[in-house]
């Protein structure tokens, strides 16, 4: 039965398919019976649907000027079009004619069916899709509609014109969605030019392009393209056009390249490729464009790369690349040369650039090097672009610098350069951008150094030792018309007063200065519909004149006045805001309504003021768009409103230091892109929030000094608890009761210590053409009973802090998992049993306060293994015995130890027994802790001689490195109190051009 079953349908099968061939036949024949003169009504018809803006100024519509206004005119004379020795239409050009309207099913361009050139590109048919009719152009070799606003699905029925060997669809709003781009591509094997770029792909790579051998061009930039990059691709035997740029998701790495490759353009930027740059790179003899930029690769730049001779672009910035960079001069086709960012060897200036003569874009920024600004480089008077910043370049600008008259752009931000600024700068005639931020720049300069650069349009001074002066030499006429200005830290007592004049501003950057009084009118007229960034934190600033409510600029993004003297009520900003920081002042008033109707803010900071009520429950309102909520140091009260729904974007919330009462609100747990939560120094009454362990970016929570209370239970029930966490204090609270011995068993995050680069913890805000905006977190932890502030926090701290609750029992034997801790806090409580000698494993604690509990015991000589040890507190507990002696011990004082009766030795007064001296590892009468030294039989006698001998050298070695380094050593571990003291000034979030 089944046989027949299987016989039926392949009969039902085949039958299928005659009747499709045969359909399709029939269109073909039916279609191909058109004539040359119903093939020009077609054409005709389809051109009465084409709709264009402005006639007068569409010069490429100009071409069908040549088209009679008769539908029995012989299509084959028009401009644009194409028709064959048989006079059938085979070809229409029309790119960039400034079309328009909608080509859709009906559109009578599809009864052309033998067009074998379809070029509609640069137009804009907006609201037009891409018919599933373009299937019956069967005949089609070359289909182009890029960059022509077409929409939507791309139609799978393209994968039926097999004849195509080149296709464009490229900077469309268009998607591939279900099946694929394997399915689109996988019948049109004799393409030789591929550009989806701007398509939304969504896909891996399909792994069949290495099979279609006449492939030249394959551009698929900024597709979403995702998985592993088939490397087989490389090898295609007439490939000279690869890119696949602005693809984060595509990994990848490159391959043994042959020697007969072709390939002349080869662009990975934004990828995320990885690996070794091999040296068989050089076998790419006819490469000119390679763009390896916003990768990670690594290791050494090939000693290959100068053999590729016929270069004009390179750029291998932003990587994670090694060594030194070999000499390039045999490069002299570059026109482009970038470099920046990467982690070369400390080096000298590369003195093959003055071979380089070619040059127009130099970018070596980050490149750490240390060196003056070699005069050769004045003799590459081709240069419009140079930007050398974050390295240490020190000396002076050399005069042979002014040669560069072709520079638009001039970065030396962030370098050790000094001098003065002189007006030797007006000669750089077609500057665009001078940024000489963050140096040493010293004297005098005003706006008159400036003059006459007509095209300057970002000028950044910030950082400097500078005093910018405001002088009345110079006229209307002459002043640039500048976008963005940054004088930020240049002892400004006042707005400069050719702001008065500047009417194009996007960026205005005073922070840092001594400006004072209230803010002049004409700051408010000015920009109005330009001025995107106001940035004038920590000043003396009062006021607004005329005290506005509403600020006037309609497309602000950016408003930061902290750190000022600001009083009243909150300004109101325009819908456009991003960031609104007014931080640091003495405003007052409870948050308004209008808040919650910024659909595009990202950043609210409205801490250290005077503002009091509750928080409005329409915050959650803000889900889409705010990552950064800072309310901490004012007088809000009442409950924990819902802030998260889900799908919220919130990084950072701190509520700390006001009077919130009640639960945490467990709409926190839709947070799940939080890294820093505090709600330190409130009135909250509640058990521990222990789902806050399952948000999976969560870095730091501090609920310090609030009314927590009750056991914390089920720390050892959920796998992922607190996985990414690196810093808790929940001390002064009411907790109690047992840690469970596995209760940071998940705590992975503190597993070990950090080995790579350290970074402050900051959230970044993006801005157009600037850098973004950071703000870093800040907290406050308990160090031997002081509170002191972290303004800003490396990645690489790491802190628990439990003080003050009523925590008893054993300490947890999984805190000696935690490697990387640097800071444990647990006095305070009610802990018993022995001192954990497990504790030596930690090589990376710096703080260990275990005072004020019930520990008994001996102090373990394991904790001498804790290089790193700074500060040590085991006050008032039932230890005795012996105290270690040496290495870090010897620094520690007798407060270490108070409260301890039964200790003795150094440094106390009381000195131990000699019957009672401590063997190298104290006596353990069970399995409970783990020995970090092996249990191997000692000769005693040895030992007391050398304890003896040691313990006089120790002390004398000790207390003279300790005179010698001791400062060294408190700043190396970071308590030195003056390093914790909080500036009243300079201490905030910055940003600049």
């Amino acid at each position: 039965m089944s046989g027949i079953k299987l016989l039926r349908f392949m009969a039902s099968t085949v039958l299928q398919i005659f009747s499709f061939v045969y359909l399709l036949l029939l269109f073909t024949c039916t279609a191909s019976l058109l004539s040359h003169h119903e093939e020009c009504l077609a054409l005709f018809q389809f051109k009465q649907t084409i709709l264009h803006q402005n006639y007068n100024d569409a010069a490429g519509f100009q071409k069908f000027d040549s088209w009679s206004n008769t539908s029995d005119s012989d299509c084959c004379l028009f401009d644009g079009v194409v028709c064959s020795n048989t006079g059938h239409v085979i070809g229409l050009h029309w790119s960039r004619s400034s079309l328009g309207g909608i080509i859709d099913s009906s559109s009578t361009l599809f009864k052309l069916v033998h067009l074998q050139v379809l070029d509609l590109s640069m137009n804009n048919f907006v609201e037009s899709q891409i018919p599933h009719e373009i299937a019956g152009l069967t005949q089609l070799r070359s289909l182009d509609l890029s960059n022509s606003g077409f929409n939507g699905q791309i139609p799978n029925e393209i994968s039926r014109l097999i004849q195509l060997s080149s296709l464009d669809l490229s900077g469309n709003p268009l998607r591939l969605q279900s099946p694929g781009l394997e399915y689109l591509l996988e019948n049109v094997s004799r393409l030789e030019f591929l550009n989806l770029s701007g398509v939304d792909l969504s896909s891996s790579v399909p792994r069949i392009l290495a099979n279609f051998s006449s492939l030249r061009s394959i551009i698929l930039s900024g597709c979403q393209l995702q998985g592993e990059f088939p490397s087989a691709i490389f090898h295609l035997p007439k490939l000279n056009h690869l890119s696949m740029k602005h693809n984060p998701n595509l990994t990848g790495f490159l391959p043994e390249f042959h020697n007969n490759s072709l390939l002349e353009n080869l662009n990975l930027f934004s990828t995320g490729f990885a690996g070794i740059i091999p040296e068989s790179i050089s076998n790419l003899r006819h490469i000119e464009v390679l763009s390896l930029g916003s990768c990670y690769f690594s290791g050494h730049i090939p000693g290959s790369l100068p053999n590729l001779t016929q270069l004009t672009y390179l750029s291998i910035s932003k990587n994670e690349l090694t060594g030194q960079v070999p000499s390039l001069a045999s490069l002299s086709k570059l026109t482009d040369l970038d470099l920046g960012f990467n982690s070369f060897e400390i080096g000298h200036m590369y003195d093959w650039i003055n071979k380089l003569t070619k040059l127009t874009v130099l970018d070596l920024d980050h490149m750490n090097i240390h060196d003056e600004i070699l005069p050769y480089l004045g003799n590459l008077t081709n240069l419009n672009f140079v930007s050398m910043a974050g390295n240490f370049i020190f000396g002076h600008i050399p005069s042979s610098f002014m040669n560069l008259t072709q520079l638009t752009l001039l970065d030396l931000r962030i370098n050790q350069l000094q001098g003065q600024i002189s007006s030797s700068f007006s000669n750089f005639k077609s500057l665009e951008n001078l940024n000489l931020g963050h140096n040493n720049f010293s004297g005098k300069v005003g706006i008159e150094a400036f003059l006459g650069l007509d095209k300057l349009e970002l000028l950044a001074l910030d950082g400097n030792s500078l005093s910018f002066v405001t002088t009345t030499n110079y006229t209307n006429d002459t002043l640039p018309e500048l976008k963005y200005l940054g004088l930020a830290s240049c002892n400004l007592k006042e707005f400069p007063a050719f702001l008065r004049y500047q009417r194009n501003l996007i960026g205005l950057f005073l922070y840092n200065n001594e400006i004072e009084g209230f803010i002049p009118n004409w700051i408010w007229n000015n920009n109005r519909e330009t001025l995107q960034i106001f940035s004038v934190g920590n000043n003396l600033i009062t006021g607004f004149h005329q005290h506005p409510r509403f600020l006037p600029w309609i497309n602000l993004e950016a408003f930061d006045v902290s750190y000022n003297q600001l009083q009243g009520q909150l300004p109101i900003p325009p819908q456009t805001i991003i960031l609104y920081d007014v931080s640091n002042n003495n405003l007052t008033g409870e948050i308004p309504p209008w808040i919650c109707e910024l659909k595009f803010l990202q950043l609210l900071d409205l801490s250290s003021n005077m503002m009091t009520g509750t928080l409005p429950p329409c915050l959650s309102n803000l889900k889409n768009s705010l990552s950064v909520l800072d309310l901490k140091r004012n007088d809000f009260h009442g409950p924990m409103v819902s802030m998260c729904t889900h799908g919220s974007l919130l990084k950072t919330i701190d509520l700390s230091e006001n009077q919130f009462t009640g639960q945490v609100s467990k709409s926190l747990a839709n947070c799940t892109n939080l890294e820093f939560l505090s709600l330190a120094d409130n009135s909250f009454e509640d058990v521990f929030p222990l789902w806050l362990g399952t948000l999976p970016k969560l870095q730091v929570v501090i609920l310090r000094s609030n009314k927590f209370y009750g056991e914390i239970q089920g720390l050892t029930t959920i796998s992922s608890q607190f996985s990414k966490l690196r810093i808790i204090d929940i001390s002064n609270n009411a907790f109690s009761g047992q840690l469970p011995d596995k209760a940071f068993h998940t705590w992975n995050a503190m597993k070990s210590a950090f080995i790579h680069e350290s970074y402050v913890m900051i959230s970044q805000i993006p801005f157009d053409n600037v850098k973004p905006f950071e703000f870093p977190y800040s907290m406050t932890l308990t160090n031997k009973g002081v509170k002191r502030e972290y303004t800003k926090i490396l990645n690489i701290f790491t802190a628990i802090d439990l003080s003050c609750n009523k925590f008893d029992g054993h300490i947890p034997q999984s805190l000696q998992d935690l490697h990387g801790l640097q800071s444990l806090n647990l006095s305070n409580n009610h802990f018993t049993g022995h001192f954990l000698p497990s504790l030596g494993y930690l090589k990376n604690l710096e703080s260990l306060d275990l005072s004020q509990n019930e520990l008994s015991g001996q102090i373990p000589q394991q904790l001498l293994q804790l290089g790193f040890l700074a500060i040590l507190n085991v006050s008032f507990n039932n230890l005795d015995g012996h105290i270690p002696q040496g290495k870090q011990f010897n620094t520690f004082d007798n407060n270490s130890y108070l409260g301890n009766p039964q200790l003795c030795g150094k440094p106390l007064s009381k000195e131990c027994e000699k019957s009672k001296a401590p063997s190298i590892l104290p006596p353990t009468s069970s399995n409970e802790y783990e020995s970090l030294l092996p249990s191997d039989k000692i000769d005693w006698m040895v030992i007391l001689l050398g304890v003896g001998s040691g313990l006089v050298v120790g002390i004398i070695i000790g207390n003279f490195v300790y005179s010698m380094y001791g400062d060294w050593l408190l700043e190396r571990f970071g308590m030195r109190n003056d390093r914790w003291v909080r500036p009243l000034r300079n201490t905030r979030k910055n940003y600049s051009p």
